[in-house]
């Protein structure tokens, strides 16, 4: 086995990011890990339901040990065994937190099975600070695509804070070793589309009011944006989410999130939810702020150079290229906003 590798969990982001990407590099390298400082930059430090699932799950998939992990344990040692995913799994974070973050920390483990995989997750789906299942479904399952990783994602039944109780199904195959993506620059915007989804607040026209807030910001800019209005009744409680895409030549596509919480308006989710699309598509960026973070891993495992050019530079960014530096399963550097990344990992050695 090899060395215990310490990882120091206050560096960088100091949150939640570094647990779900340290215990999935450790799955995949088979590198023995010491978290300590869990979260500590969060108001709340060390291991929340969220995180604890997100350990608790990888383990299961690799096998191995965890030890000192618990809710609000602020260190923990995991040691992965070393198997190869198979067949399907469960997984149910008991908690709104979100279940689309722990696909993240799941989906490079997915990747080196050898035969196809199937997940559900139970959790939240749509809050601040993570990704929509929305974002997940048609910007990041697209690009793994396009890396070699056949990723499907089945909306069930969306969660929100603070019930959560969403349902997300993943299915993973993987041809062959994932490929690098690169692209410096994308070309023009083909088209601006989105999906307004409210559960339980038809009456209220929720989701054709973020919708038309949506709408208004983006023909002030020039795009005439095609948004799909959702009412569900199947949620456990209320609640809303505003997903928007810009496709750009070559098949790239940006989005952005928002989410809705008590007393905060319709017309403004679509409003700031707009604004956050078009302050990524004017950096000329071929992946958005969310993105940028979110395809660091799975260059890290993609055989070859991945070349991208980023629309923001955020902690969670510099906190990937950083953990992927650290596990040395690929070399990873910034030139101002373009990310490089010389991959091959081992999750490239399964076929």
């Amino acid at each position: 086995m090899s060395a215990l590798l310490e990882i120091d969990g206050a560096a960088y982001s100091g949150s939640g990011m570094i647990v779900r990407q340290a215990v999935a590099y450790a799955a995949v390298t088979g590198t023995p890990v010491h978290l300590r400082h869990v979260r500590a930059h969060r108001p709340h430090p060390g291991l929340r339901r969220q995180h604890l699932c997100a350990v608790e799950a990888v383990r299961t998939l690799v096998g191995g040990r965890v030890e000192g992990a618990s809710l609000g344990s602020r260190e923990f040692t995991f040691c992965p065994a070393g198997e190869v995913p198979r067949g399907k799994y469960a997984f149910d974070v008991g908690t709104a937190g979100s279940a689309t973050a722990l696909s993240l920390a799941l989906l490079p483990v997915l990747a080196t099975a050898y035969e196809p995989v199937g997940v559900e997750l139970t959790g939240g789906l749509f809050q601040d600070r993570a990704p929509s299942a929305f974002h997940l479904q048609h910007v990041l399952v697209p690009l793994l695509g396009r890396m070699g990783l056949a990723v499907t994602v089945t909306l069930v039944r969306p969660g929100y804070v603070p019930t959560g109780g969403g349902v997300l199904r993943l299915s993973v195959r993987r041809p062959g070793p994932l490929v690098p993506v690169e692209v410096e620059r994308p070309g023009p915007v083909r088209s601006v589309w989105g999906i307004a989804l409210a559960s339980h607040l038809e009456e209220r026209r929720v989701s054709r009011r973020m919708a038309d807030g949506a709408r208004a910001v983006l023909a002030r800019a020039g795009h005439e944006a095609r948004i799909e209005e959702r009412d569900d009744t199947s949620a456990l409680q209320p609640g809303a989410g505003l997903a928007l895409f810009a496709d750009l030549a070559g098949g790239w596509r940006l989005g952005a999130d928002g989410a809705g919480a008590p007393g905060r308006q319709a017309e403004k989710i679509g409003l700031a939810t707009a604004e956050r699309l078009l302050e990524d598509l004017r950096t000329g960026a071929a992946l958005d702020r969310f993105a940028s973070d979110q395809i660091i891993t799975f260059t890290a495992l993609a055989r070859g150079r991945s070349r991208t050019w980023l629309a923001a530079v955020t902690d969670h960014v510099r906190t990937g290229i950083w953990l992927t530096n650290l596990f040395g399963v690929a070399r990873a550097s910034l030139d101002g906003r373009l990310l490089v990344v010389e991959g091959g990992g081992p999750a490239t050695e399964h076929s």
